[in-house]
């Protein structure tokens, strides 16, 4: 099998909730997702998506996504997209760095490798786990009273794990906490997720405001320093992101004992390839993971759905759906949440059916 043609998409994806606000006055109203078609030269379409949360949260942009492909597309004609490994390679010897330009490229061909052997990827990713996995709801940052409403609310529609978007002024933040954390139950578990928005002192002075509440610490600071000193002076449980983005600094953190979650995002590590490598690490040593994105629709929460899906229950800490966030569907077939739950699709591949209607036509064809 040959790649004959690549089809690049660009989609609007409004938010139900009209504004996402997190640390440093960050927001975004409307996602701008890049999905990518890789045609093989049999007639079989794999499909991939790469969303970044707006240009001031990782070195990623939404515009970024296309000019990379630009670059990149033209060279992979003719490439076997079934060799994953071998193609990754290739990838990042003609592009360096960029992952996330490379993740719908790696996740289209994931799709066509589930399509060609008749297989679901979380099968071919190592196997389904259990019927459905937990989902965790993001709470945009707003006032104590707001946000305890809002977990309430989707507390009433099922879901159990709560990530609070705190990072701003640490009086407020620590409001923040103790308003959430007094609107749920004892087993709910609560995520307060700075985003590196706290300097070193604030981020202890939040964790000392908090000393008494089951609440977990997420990325806290810039630096993996400062994290990792602010870990040093608190009994919460500790989880990290934004530092964590291949699998160097996975290992560097298992030595340091950083963290006892991490967060690994798919574009950040260029594909579905990539970063089941670092989930299978994360496996090996024990560590809880939550598996998800930078953000995205149908195509990405099915690919974020099969990740998920194929890693032990007992280490998967939570997932999250995109899709229920934003206001237009692209694909059919995508997963949905059920009761704060999902499961991957059980059809070949991703088991996605893009709606070419809501794509339109594409932006750029490389062949």
């Amino acid at each position: 099998m040959k790649i004959r043609r690549i089809r690049v998409y660009q989609v609007d994806l409004p938010l139900h909730e009209v504004t996402y606000k997190w640390s440093g006055g960050k927001s975004v109203t409307v996602f701008d997702s890049t999905v990518v078609a890789v045609e093989a030269d049999d007639g079989m379409v794999g499909w991939g998506e790469s969303c970044p949360l707006g240009p001031a949260y990782l070195p990623s942009y939404a515009s970024g996504v296309r000019a990379g492909l630009a670059e990149l597309g033209p060279q992979l004609i003719g490439e076997n997209p079934l060799e994953l490994d071998r193609l990754n390679r290739f990838m990042d010897a003609r592009l360096k760095g960029h992952p996330y330009v490379k993740s719908p490229i790696d996740v289209a061909c994931w799709d066509l490798l589930g399509q060609f052997s008749g297989l679901p990827i979380c099968t071919l990713m190592g196997g389904r786990y259990g019927e459905d996995f937990h989902l965790y709801r993001a709470i945009s940052q707003e006032s104590p009273e707001e946000m305890a409403a809002k977990v309430s609310g989707y507390r009433d529609e099922g879901y159990r794990r709560f990530q609070l978007k705190v990072g701003g002024d640490p009086d407020v933040d620590i409001a923040r906490i103790h308003a959430v954390r007094n609107a749920l139950q004892p087993t709910d578990r609560l995520v307060a997720d700075a985003n590196t928005g706290w300097t070193q002192h604030e981020a202890v002075r939040v964790a000392r405001g908090v000393r008494d509440l089951d609440v977990y610490i997420e990325q806290p600071c810039v630096t993996y320093e400062e994290c990792l000193a602010v870990r040093r002076q608190t009994s919460h449980p500790f989880v990290l992101d934004e530092n964590i983005d291949n699998v160097e600094m996975l290992m560097r953190g298992r030595s340091d004992l950083a963290m006892d979650v991490v967060n690994l995002k798919i574009s950040k590590f260029g594909g579905l390839t990539k970063i089941k490598q670092a989930r299978d690490l994360c496996v090996m040593m024990g560590i809880a993971m939550t598996l998800e994105d930078t953000w995205g629709g149908d195509i990405v929460t099915a690919a974020i759905a099969h990740l998920a899906h194929s890693t032990p229950t007992d280490l998967l800490f939570t997932s999250t759906d995109f899709n229920s966030y934003v206001s237009v569907s692209i694909a059919d077939g995508a997963p949905q949440r059920v009761h704060g739950r999902m499961a991957a699709s059980l059809s070949p591949g991703l088991g996605v059916k893009p709606k070419m209607d809501v794509l339109g036509k594409p932006v750029a064809v490389y062949e």
